[in-house]
């Protein structure tokens, strides 16, 4: 038996289906072939007889399936075969059996990518067909709403029981409408509920009434291949189309879009319709598409509401205590897509099963451990981030798991640690912050209107990420045996090691990145850890007292170490003279800790290129006249010290550290004098004194900067002169101060000097 020559594609497969089914039956030989075969047949059949319907719409030409219409000729002939070879025919048995397991596959990748490719292009190029033949574009549509297909199709239905969107949908829809603006763009993280969003929208009231049937959805997802529309005589076709349906107002929905597609949305903006609107949703936040909307998390009740109708759905009735139904839905953190999982997983269980999640969560446990579908989903967002060219921005989002959760994060601590790792420019550090803002992977947030204007970016900045997306990172870090890690991000409670210190304490660990977390009962109890090739470090703590673990000393490849206090009150940091022994260690940065002392034990930190100092107690170490600062920092280039209120005046000593180039101290509201030596620094670039706000005047050497390009003294509200010697600095760009406070006389003196120059 063979195929009739014009066979339709459905008809065809109806055929094969038949006789693999009556031969089933005939013989025991085959069985199992052939019933693997007869599944596959009746999944696709129906999938094919749309295809067929839609071949007919348009009148496709039959080349393009004519090769799958040959294999199913020679799979009918195949069956047929085996309905006739004995049981005894052992190597004829074999072999026609592996040609069984040939076909199937066959059918199986023609249906997964051979059919949907062909199907994806074949929209865009046929649309203008459907324009010249007046067939509703419903039609097409409808064809591909089966689930089995990405692509164009109908507006897909808003899910039952959504909460929490009513306010966005108000505000949503108001932005959409309220201007000429054509593209509008709703983002946030995956599992936020954008695409429940935009389906609500297509199905509003009041937008259905303004674009009627001229809503088109299509979802874009990862996976999309945009070779498939980047074709110019397919845009031109969608164009003509929809030219067809203008005047009217047309609605374009594009779900799920990734930053790679900026470029062919930027094609369709260049239709020239009238009402012609385009909605985006995306876990990115284009910059070249304004506004975008930023769709919040769920708040307390809507997620209790929202979580209680997965996991609890007979109106809530239910025996766990709702106490722990409180503790568990405020572990899900508000996300729409954890509270679905998380309470379909529960549901129905008993309380211990409930108690036993909440245990784990508590312990530190991952999430992503036993709930693989929050991880597809969620993966994607890190999994991108390697796709760009020579980027480290994977690596730099992996980091942010370093700190501890619900904490705000400077943005220039984040980029000291990713210079000495990744070898980056401040430009580029820049650059991977804002990149991962706008994938919404963390939140970017300007505290000060102030700018560094040396390096012409905002160092005024914290950064905050969210819990999950957080647990996610770690639970990427801490793939693989602890000894081949890239991170090692370690949680301490109490004085409690994990389980895993004290097998491998004598054993190398080859993580780059160390994070050690403690909380406020932290005895500074440590045992041995070998990290021969740790380059950063990075200390979270919680208590009074805290000692820096010796351990560090044995990491002679350590290049930046933090130390970040986010206890009540400052910690007394001990062991600070331990860094002496670090032979190539570049950057320090301490935050709400007391330091008594730059002990002068410390041997010289020839390599030592910046100290940072944040809200921390270092009156007394600078006060302290003995101490050698050049012989402790002979090649310090730059010193940061923000938010110091117990700081009166400067050490003398960095005066004599000539090395330096930058000087920023900012918000130290005691100090009220400099050294009348800082005319030494001949190399200095910037001094940055902003909102000092004692600080009465600025000593006469300061006409020897020669090499002082920016000078800072907004927000020093006590100086009302500048020295006579202010005009001497030939290297004088910019001055930043506010006038009003300065006596006349000193301000005409001033501008006569530094006119050529810009200033603000």
């Amino acid at each position: 038996m063979a195929f009739i020559a014009d066979a339709a594609l459905g008809t065809s497969i109806s055929e094969l289906l038949k006789v693999v089914i009556s031969v089933a039956r005939q013989t025991l030989t085959f069985k199992s072939n052939l019933k693997t075969l007869e599944k596959t047949l009746k999944s696709v059949k129906l999938i094919f007889d749309n295809i067929e319907k839609l071949h007919s719409v348009l009148n496709r030409p039959k080349e393009e399936i004519q090769h799958f219409m040959e294999q199913l000729n020679l799979g009918l002939n195949l069956v047929n075969k085996c309905s006739a070879i004995k049981k005894w025919k052992v190597l004829k048995i074999y072999f026609h059996s592996q040609k069984l397991v040939d076909l199937d596959k066959s059918i199986v990748k023609f249906f997964h990518i051979d059919m949907q490719g062909l199907v994806a292009v074949n929209i865009l190029k046929t649309v203008i067909g459907v324009n010249r033949n007046n067939v509703k574009l419903d039609l097409i549509l409808g064809c591909l709403s089966n689930k089995e297909f990405s692509g164009w199709g109908i507006v897909p239905g808003v899910p039952n029981g959504v909460v929490g969107l009513d306010q966005p949908l108000k505000e949503f829809k108001e932005m959409l409408l309220k201007d000429e603006v054509r593209i509008k763009v709703i983002s946030a993280p995956g599992g936020c509920g954008k695409t429940t969003l935009a389906k609500m929208l297509c199905s509003d009231p009041e937008i259905k009434s303004i674009f009627k049937e001229n809503i088109l959805f299509m979802t874009i997802s990862k996976s999309a291949d945009i070779s498939d529309i980047n074709d110019e005589d397919a845009i031109n076709h969608l164009e003509c189309l929809l030219k067809h349906i203008a005047p009217s107002p047309m609605l374009l929905v594009l779900d799920d879009v990734w930053p790679d597609w900026v470029f062919h949305v930027d094609n369709l903006l260049t239709f020239t319709l009238p009402n012609f609107k385009i909605l985006v949703t995306s876990r990115y936040s284009f910059p070249r598409f304004k506004p975008v909307y930023n769709l919040e998390i769920l708040n307390d009740q809507d997620a209790m509401t929202l979580f209680c109708q997965s996991a609890l759905p007979n109106d809530g009735i239910s025996a766990i205590p709702y106490d722990l139904v409180e503790k568990i839905v405020k572990g899900c953190k508000g996300f729409p897509l954890v509270l679905k999982v998380v309470g379909r997983s529960l549901c129905g269980q008993d309380e211990v099963r409930w108690r036993r999640e909440q245990k784990n969560w508590s312990d530190g446990k991952s999430i992503f451990k036993t709930n693989k579908e929050l991880l597809d989903r969620l993966q994607p967002s890190l999994d991108d981030l390697e796709e760009m060219k020579d980027s480290s921005l994977k690596e730099c989002c992996l980091d942010l798991g370093s700190f501890p959760e619900d904490q705000k994060v400077s943005a220039t601590t984040l980029k000291d640690i990713w210079a000495e790792l990744y070898n980056l420019d401040d430009m580029d550090t820049y650059i991977n912050l804002v990149e991962l803002a706008l994938r919404n992977l963390v939140k970017l947030l300007c505290t000060r209107q102030t700018r560094n204007e040396v390096d012409g970016y905002c160092n005024e900045s914290i950064v905050m990420q969210h819990d999950l997306l957080r647990n996610l990172t770690i639970h990427q870090s801490n793939t693989g045996p602890i000894e081949h890690r890239n991170r090692l991000i370690v949680e301490i409670k109490g004085n409690d090691l994990p389980t895993w210190w004290t097998e491998v304490m004598h054993q190398p660990i080859h993580a780059r990145l160390l994070s050690i977390s403690t909380d406020k009962s932290f005895s500074s109890s440590w045992l041995p850890l070998t990290l021969p090739a740790a380059e950063a470090v990075i200390l979270n703590c919680r208590s009074g007292l805290y000692t820096i673990p010796q351990f560090i000393e044995g990491m002679d490849r350590l290049k930046v170490l933090v130390v970040i206090n986010y206890g009540s009150s400052f910690c007394k940091l001990c062991n600070f003279h331990l860094l002496g022994n670090l032979p190539i260690l570049r950057r320090i940065r301490l935050e709400r800790v007391l330091l008594l002392s730059l002990d002068t034990t410390l041997v010289e930190m020839v390599n030592l290129h910046k100290i940072s100092f944040t809200m921390c107690e270092i009156g007394k170490a600078f006060e302290n006249g003995t101490i050698d600062l050049p012989r402790v920092f002979p090649n310090l280039v730059e010193i940061e010290i923000d938010c110091c209120n117990d700081l009166l005046k400067m050490h003398v000593g960095l005066c004599d550290i000539v090395s330096l180039k930058k000087i920023s101290i900012t918000y130290c509201n005691e100090l009220s004098a400099l050294p009348e030596e800082i005319g030494r620094l001949r190399n200095l670039e910037l001094l940055m004194l902003n909102s000092c706000t004692k600080l009465k005047e600025l000593p006469e050497s300061i006409g020897d900067l020669q090499k002082l390009r920016v000078l800072d003294i907004s927000g020093c509200l006590s100086i009302s002169n500048l020295p006579g010697r202010l005009g001497d600095l030939r290297a004088l760009e910019t001055i930043r101060m506010r006038v009003e406070k300065v006596k006349e006389d000193a301000f005409k003196s001033l501008m006569r000097v530094i006119s050529p120059f810009q200033h603000s």
